[in-house]
Formats: structure tokens, C-alpha cells, sequence
């Protein structure tokens, strides 16, 4: 292992990440907030810090190793998280425990979107910016850019691209160098977020709301400056628009790539994962916007307008609100949170197992039924006219066992502390997939659940974010031997 070129990138990620905390300052300052303060001693103490960390190695030239780009990544997301509790310690109202303010940065840079602050629309608007700007940043800028600019400091990034980015299958360039990779997905990223708060500007939000909010969109972040999520507008627009965004950022990002590389949206009804998310969407907004008609208060536009939204926003692990989904009638509730599991695109910024896990589990299970028909065929499975490798396969399969019995273990954990079912079940499942609302005693937020539930939610967040091998490898005996 590697510690000094370790040290060193872990030292100039602390420096970077100190400038962005500069923006909430000037927010604050431009409200005429005294938390510029609060933001100018976290910079400087996040400032000091990596800059004593970089200065003793900053001559180490050393390419990364695979092992080092998982180390890398996981203290990246601690490291990260552990200064983010900064600006949210030293706020005097409210006042938070260190293991609520890192319960909600870990959750803001993990995209989770699970919350411990109450009452959101009496905050400093620099602190609801700060929460939003985390989740922008979490959702897939920061390593990617990391990504693009270590290199011209003389560090390797491809390691740390592959450790971080989501799904089963990592190898696919969208260009030659790995630089230029993060840099397209970066302009994607950018040009997403920008469209975005330009529509909900247009749409009716406030300028500060458009831009919080469109930071937590295209992230599929979900937390909202306002404690009735997007249901504070009662729009219209805005839904239909968040609707849209949601969708598009839960798609693979090299697909939106090739869009704007060709000038074409032809390779998206081609792709077997997009049609199958596409389906899925489709197919839960209807039988929830059906079952709403016929047992719940809504009329018909309403029970379309409230299903297809929180379908969407489940989904694809966002997480945004427009009506109270934990008391709709029937299986809804669960339903919607079972959606999740499944999530977005691999390669988004979604959360979940990923469709294309799911869909590739299907057609190995419709495989072994014809297995058990003609035992001598050979049956390749193939996405679109291209087989498989055998090893992607097993990958998957290896991934999906190992996050169900983490899933149960988590689970059981929480029912060991005292939490009903409801509850344990919805809040492991919606931080291990990065989703954020829950059901039973979270329904409203996680600030009454016991401090040790919250540190396993924490770790349920950080493994849904980092998909659960890269951090486990760490626990690995064979990892640490020369």
C-alpha cells in the first residue's frame, strides 16, 4: 500500500473540498447571516488540515494502484463526510450531535436525501444551500472531477474511476483518456443542472429555490428547502419538470454523452436497460395513479398527478414529496419502496441495485428454466445482440447475494435496537439504496431514532454508495498483505 501518494490525495481533496464552502458563505453573507462565520472556520480548519496532510508528500510521484483507488474512494467519502459535519456543528440552532450532523452530511454527499433537521423553512438559507450543494457535489461531480484534475497533478486516476463509478460493467471509456472521460461526464453533469434550475425558474420557483432545487434533482438527491419537500409549491409545472429531470438523471450518463456526441436520441430506445427502467416507470405509475382513483380522496387528475410523481421519485431514489405516500391505501407504500431496490441506470446518478443487475438476474433465471428443458444447450445471455461474459454473470450474482445478506443483517440489526418493522425495514432499505423517505417512525424524518440506529444507517449509506465491494474489500485479509 501506498500511504504516502494516499496521504498526498487525500490532502489535496481536503483543499478542494475547502472552497466549496466558500459559496454558503457568500450566500450568508448576501442574506446577512452570522453563519459567515461558521463557514469561514470550517473552510480554514478544512484548509489547514489538508494542506499539513499534502505539504510533508507533496513531492511523492507514485502511480495509484487498484488497492490504493479503493482506499482512496472509501476515505474519501469519510474524510469528506467527517469536515462536511463542520458548518453543521458549530450552527447554534439547532443544535445538532456529532452523529446527526454526520448522519446528514454522509447523507447529502451519498445522495441519500435522509434528514435529522426539523423545521427546514426557519433555517439560514446559507445552511440550506450548504445541504443542497452537498448533495450536488456527492452525486457524481466531485470524484469525477477529482478524477479530472489529479492527473495534471501527476496522479493516476483511473483506479479511483473505476473503485467509484456505479454498476457491473466499469470498463467502457466514452473517450481514450480517462481525463477527458471525466470531463465529458463533468459538461453533462453541469449543462443537466443548468437546464434544470433555468425550467424551474421559468416554472414559478424563487431564484434560490431553482437553484437549490436543481442541484438535488440532478444529484437524485432529493432534500428540499422546504420541510413539504416540492409539495410546497403546489405546482404543477414544477412537478411535470422535476418529473422529466428525475427520468433523465436516472439514465446512464455515457448514453446522454452519446446523445450529445451524435446528435441523436435513437441509442436510447435501443438500450435494453433504459427500455426495461422506461417500462418499469410506466407500468408502477399506472397501477399506482389506478389504485388512488379507486381508494383514496383524489380524483383522477390528482391520483395521476400525486402516482406518477412519487413513483418517479422512488424510483429513481430521489426521494422528493409532493403528498404523504406512507398512508396511501394497500400495498402502495410498500410497493413504491420496493421499487427502489431496483433504482436507476447503472452509470447514473441513481441509487439501488441498478436495472441492468436486475434485468441481466431475470434472464439468468429464464435461462435456467431452459437449462432444465434442454440440458446440452448452450444459451448465452445477451444484451441486445451481444453475449455476455460468463464472469459478468457471476459479478452480478456475487453482488446480489452479498447486499441481501448485508440487507438482513442491517435489518435484524435494527430490530435489535428496539425499532418496530415498519421502520427497521424502510430505513435500511431507503439509505442502502441512497433513497431517503422512510415509513413507521421515520415517516417524517430520522431525528428520533436511537444514535446507534443512526450509525448503522450511516454505514447502510456509504455501502449503498459505494456498492458494497468496494468498501468490503477493506475487510479483506489478502487485501492488506504485500
Amino acid at each position: 500500500m501506498r500511504f504516502s501518494i494516499i496521504i498526498k490525495i487525500l490532502g489535496i481533496l481536503l483543499m478542494l473540498f475547502s472552497f466549496t464552502l466558500l459559496p454558503p458563505a457568500i450566500v450568508a453573507k448576501w442574506y446577512g447571516e452570522q453563519e459567515v462565520a461558521i463557514f469561514g472556520y470550517a473552510f480554514l480548519i478544512t484548509l489547514v488540515t489538508g494542506f499539513i496532510s499534502w505539504a510533508p508528500v507533496w513531492k511523492v510521484k507514485q502511480e495509484l494502484r487498484i488497492r490504493d483507488g479503493f482506499l482512496v474512494t472509501v476515505l474519501f467519502w469519510t474524510v469528506l463526510a467527517t469536515f462536511g459535519t463542520l458548518p453543521l456543528y458549530l450552527m447554534t440552532s439547532p443544535q445538532l450531535s456529532f452523529i446527526d450532523t454526520l448522519f446528514e452530511s454522509l447523507s447529502g454527499l451519498t445522495t441519500t436525501g435522509a434528514t435529522v433537521i426539523t423545521s427546514l423553512d426557519t433555517l439560514p438559507k446559507s445552511i440550506l444551500f450548504y445541504r443542497q450543494q452537498l448533495q450536488w457535489l456527492g452525486g457524481m461531480g466531485i470524484i469525477v472531477l477529482a478524477v479530472a484534475i489529479l492527473p495534471m497533478l501527476g496522479i493516476g486516476g483511473m483506479q479511483l474511476y473505476r473503485a467509484e463509478t456505479p454498476g457491473p460493467i466499469k470498463d467502457t471509456k466514452l473517450t481514450p483518456r480517462i481525463t477527458e472521460t471525466a470531463k465529458a461526464l463533468w459538461y453533462i453533469y453541469l449543462c443537466l443542472t443548468l437546464a434544470c434550475f433555468l425550467a424551474y425558474w421559468l416554472a414559478g420557483m424563487s431564484l434560490f429555490d431553482a437553484i437549490c432545487h436543481s442541484f438535488s434533482t440532478i444529484a437524485i438527491g432529493g432534500f428540499s428547502t422546504h420541510d413539504a419537500s416540492l409539495g410546497y409549491f403546489n405546482n404543477s409545472a414544477i412537478e411535470a419538470i422535476c418529473i422529466i429531470f428525475m427520468t433523465l438523471a436516472g439514465i446512464n450518463f455515457a448514453l446522454h454523452f452519446f446523445a450529445w456526441r451524435h446528435r441523436s436520441v435513437k441509442h436510447y430506445f435501443n438500450d435494453s436497460e433504459v427500455k426495461l427502467y422506461l417500462c418499469l416507470l410506466i407500468s408502477i405509475s399506472l397501477v399506482a395513479a389506478v389504485v388512488l382513483y379507486f381508494d383514496s380522496p383524489y380524483n383522477l387528475s390528482e391520483s395521476i398527478r400525486y402516482g406518477v410523481f412519487e413513483v418517479v421519485s422512488i424510483a429513481t431514489t430521489t426521494g422528493f414529496g409532493t403528498a404523504d405516500f406512507s398512508i396511501w391505501p394497500h400495498f402502495l407504500p410498500y410497493l413504491l419502496f420496493w421499487t427502489c431496490f431496483v433504482g436507476g441506470c447503472a452509470g447514473s446518478t441513481a441509487g439501488g441495485i441498478k436495472v441492468i443487475r436486475v434485468l441481466l438476474i431475470f434472464k439468468q433465471g429464464m435461462r435456467e428454466i431452459q437449462k432444465l428443458l434442454h440440458p446440452s444447450a448452450i444459451v448465452p445471455i445477451k444484451l441486445g445482440k451481444k453475449a455476455l461474459p460468463e464472469r459478468v454473470i457471476e459479478a452480478v450474482w456475487g453482488y446480489f447475494s452479498v447486499y441481501v445478506f448485508i440487507f438482513i443483517a442491517l435489518f435484524l440489526t435494527m430490530l435489535a435496537l428496539g425499532l418496530d418493522l415498519p421502520t427497521s425495514f424502510s430505513t435500511v432499505a431507503s439509505c442502502m439504496n441512497n433513497l431517503g423517505p422512510a415509513l413507521g417512525d421515520a415517516a417524517a424524518n430520522y431525528a428520533d431514532l436511537p444514535d446507534a440506529a443512526k450509525w448503522i444507517l450511516c454505514l447502510a449509506m456509504l455501502l449503498g454508495r459505494l456498492e458494497i465491494f468496494t468498501l468490503l474489500v477493506l475487510f479483506s485479509p489478502s487485501f492488506w498483505r504485500r
